[in-house]
């Protein structure tokens, strides 16, 4: 079948005319800004003072549109009826708790449980975690330079490396992050279940790229079960692509590539003046929009690399399925990926899906007061972007004025 964006009927099969009708109402209220400001924190607060009516009202509306369930179990019901119009899920495990050792070691123990669930569901295409989730972010900033030499020099550096920049404690407590995410790691690889890394700020980000890609080395022999993210806002992002596959095929790994625009634009600008650095972001959207394309079409050309294109972009969702074709690639290629968000971008989730290509929506989920810093972002995200709410609007307008004729 041809594919076709604008499909409604496709994009919202799976959603009652209530669901639509109260996802419309909370897209509009994403044009005040005060709503968006303040909301959260009100309802963080609220939720606090145990008011359960807040609670009620959080996870019928905002929670539910963007957020699977609680824990594992309730999420289930939302990856059962994506699997229905075959969108596979991305459990995500999106609770941002306190820096601490019980913590860290609760959310490792959580990110195995979804490796655990996607072994016996097929519908869950992949896990995913932040190495802020399991590793203090302090830390990981003051061993990001020495790995940001190594990564330039295209080294694997032991931890041993990072005695000069740490103290006996920091090592010891470096070697104890660490050991989570080679922990969880391992375990994807050896139950056969990709897992994603999720890309963060880029003063922690080489010490994130170091450690994937040493796990990629011991990993990803024969596939790729192990994905790094790449985020496009950034002006260095090709070059560093292009250098991953040299020191891949100079060590004989596979390489997992997560590609997507980025998240923290607007802080690594402020940071980067702040600080009197030169910037690492693109200089507009367009530089943005033709770095994710130009990855893409450069992963394409060689098997040794997978990829999940994580796009709300319809031009770049399109290009890549023109690029698929005019390469000779199977639709079902399993290298190949497509994915956004549950709760946005449905026409180009469930159009791709229902023309026969690999997708998958992030299923994130949490305590509702745990998830609402993630909730906040994708409200923030829906009211910053040009044109989403109206996008999101008018196609569930459309469709809502189709099932009435």
């Amino acid at each position: 079948m041809s594919l076709n964006f604008s499909d409604t009927e496709i994009a919202f099969r799976n959603k009652s005319s209530r669901s639509l009708k109260k996802a419309s109402w909370l897209f509009k209220s994403f044009n005040y800004p005060w709503v968006v400001q303040q909301g959260p924190l009100l309802a963080a607060n609220a939720l606090r003072w145990h008011f359960p009516l807040v609670r009620s009202i959080v996870k019928s509306t905002i929670f539910s549109q963007f957020c699977g369930g609680e824990n594992i179990t309730e999420s289930m019901e939302v990856v059962a009826s994506l699997d229905e119009s075959k969108v596979k899920a991305i459990l995500d495990y999106s609770v941002e708790g306190e820096e601490n050792e019980e913590n860290f070691n609760y959310t490792r123990d959580e990110i195995i449980r979804t490796i655990e669930a996607a072994t016996t569901n097929s519908a869950i295409a992949f896990s995913v975690f932040k190495t802020t989730g399991i590793a203090r972010f302090a830390l990981l900033e003051k061993a990001n330079p020495v790995y940001h030499k190594a990564l330039e020099a295209g080294q694997f550096l032991k931890l041993d490396h990072l005695k000069e920049a740490l103290t006996p404690a920091e090592m010891e407590e470096f070697q104890k992050a660490f050991d989570r995410f080679k922990a969880i790691c391992e375990k994807a690889a050896a139950a056969g279940i990709r897992l994603f890394i999720d890309a963060e700020e880029t003063w922690i980000q080489d010490t994130i790229d170091a450690w994937v890609e040493g796990m990629m080395l011991q990993l990803n022999k024969e596939k790729a079960f192990i994905f790094n993210t790449i985020q496009m806002y950034r002006h260095d992002r090709v070059s560093y692509t292009k250098r991953l596959l040299s020191i891949a095929e100079a060590n004989q790994f596979q390489i997992g590539l997560k590609i997507v625009r980025g998240a923290y634009m607007e802080k690594e600008r402020e940071r980067a003046h702040q600080m009197g650095y030169p910037s690492p972001i693109q200089p507009d959207k367009e530089s943005s929009d033709k770095d994710f394309n130009d990855a893409v079409y450069f992963c394409l050309g060689n098997n040794r690399i997978s990829i999940c294109a994580g796009t709300h972009n319809e031009d770049s969702s399109l290009k890549l399925t023109q690029w698929m074709q005019e390469k000779n690639i199977a639709k079902d290629d399993t290298r190949i990926f497509f994915a956004q968000l549950l709760g946005m971008s449905d026409h180009i989730s469930f159009n791709l899906a229902a023309s026969g290509y690999n997708v998958a929506k992030y299923v994130p989920y949490g305590p509702v007061l745990a998830v609402l810093p993630y909730l906040s972002r994708r409200a923030q995200e829906n009211s910053s972007v040009k044109g989403q709410v109206g996008r999101e609007l008018g196609l569930i307008k459309q469709e809502l004025q189709r099932r009435t004729h």
